[in-house]
Order: structure tokens, then C-alpha cells, then sequence
């Protein structure tokens, strides 16, 4: 009998993905193919598929009221942007949306796999908790959406875009949220570099 390889989870053990914060997430296509368009000079040069992956980015910022986009960019193969879940009663990363250090508190300032956790309480307006929507549930409605606008232009049905998971980073200090949001920024002029570049 053949038995299937296990499949482990990437995702931290015990960390409540709704809560409020700064998430740095990557999104690979399947097979890492070359989707989106190209990098031609440092520059990335959107085709169709491209420029519905970057749409559909923005539409999901605009669908939920408790998610922030930040820092963002189409590469050949893969996504890569900056998610902010936000507490409803925490306007600050609203009036101040560079700044997030206040959002993330760290047990300790190193992480370590026995305990990843931070806890934050769901906010309470009216007597009803507010949930935030978890990230993997943001980043499937987001891959689906994709997916789908894709197989339409090409006039296919179930045609894979992306490979079955995704990356991500629980940014949890300022510095780091910088220093990530330039690696955004400069993607595409460190292509060669890159290591999703094949």
C-alpha cells in the first residue's frame, strides 16, 4: 500500500491568524511559472494575468473594512505585499498607515518555535465581538478571485494558478516592517537575485 507523504503546516504553532497586525506574506504560482509578465531593466512589466492579480490585490483591500494594504508587488512568479489585520477600535494604523510597531506585541524580542504566540482579544463594539477575518481565509479569497478572472481571460476551466500554500512573516517590530517594505519596493530591480528567479 502506498501511503501519501504528510503534509506538515508552515504556519506558526498556537498564533491566532485574525489577530490584529502586520502580516509580510508570499504567494508563489504554481509550479513557479512565469504568469505575470517579466522584468525587462529592473522593471516589471505587467501582462493581462499580471495586471488581474494587482487588481484583484487592491479589491481585496477595498472588501474588507478590517484589513490594511501596505507595500505590494507583481513579480514573474509569484506575490509579494504587506497585510494589515486591524482592530476596529484601533484607528491609529488608519490615521498613521506607515507607522505599526504599536500593533504587534512580542512575548520576548526573539522567536522561538515553542512559543510563537501573542495574544490580542477580539474587539467588542456593541456588546458583539468583531472578528477579524483570519489571513489564510484573506489570502484564499484572493488566490480564488485570481484564479478565476485567469482561467475567464484564458477561457479555460480549473486551470492552477498557485501552488496550494503561501509564505508568511508576522511582522512584529518597526524595524522589521521597513526593512521589509523596502524589500517590496526594490523586487524587481534584485530580480537576478531573487530567490523565486528561475
Amino acid at each position: 500500500m502506498n501511503t501519501l507523504p504528510q503534509r506538515s503546516s508552515i504556519r506558526l504553532r498556537h498564533y491566532d491568524y485574525s489577530q490584529a497586525g502586520f502580516y509580510f506574506v508570499t504567494i508563489c504560482t504554481h509550479e513557479k511559472q512565469a504568469l505575470f509578465g517579466e522584468i525587462i531593466t529592473g522593471e516589471m512589466r505587467l501582462n493581462l494575468a499580471g495586471i488581474i492579480a494587482q487588481s484583484e490585490w487592491h479589491k481585496t483591500g477595498l472588501m474588507r473594512e478590517k484589513i490594511i494594504l501596505h507595500d505590494f508587488v507583481v513579480m514573474p512568479n509569484h506575490v509579494h505585499g504587506i497585510i494589515e489585520i486591524v482592530n476596529l477600535n484601533d484607528i491609529t494604523s488608519a490615521n498613521y498607515p506607515n507607522v505599526g510597531a504599536h500593533c504587534v506585541r512580542p512575548h520576548n524580542d526573539s522567536i522561538h518555535d515553542d512559543d510563537n504566540s501573542v495574544y490580542y482579544p477580539n474587539s467588542v463594539i456593541g456588546g458583539r465581538t468583531q472578528c477579524a477575518p483570519a489571513l489564510g481565509f484573506v489570502i484564499q479569497g484572493y488566490k480564488a478571485a485570481v484564479t478565476k478572472q485567469i482561467n475567464l481571460l484564458c477561457g479555460v476551466t480549473g486551470q492552477k494558478i498557485w501552488q496550494r500554500n503561501y509564505h508568511e512573516h508576522v511582522i512584529r517590530n518597526e524595524a522589521s516592517y521597513l526593512k521589509i517594505a523596502e524589500y517590496v519596493q526594490t523586487n524587481p530591480l534584485k530580480w537576478h537575485d531573487d530567490r523565486y528567479h528561475f
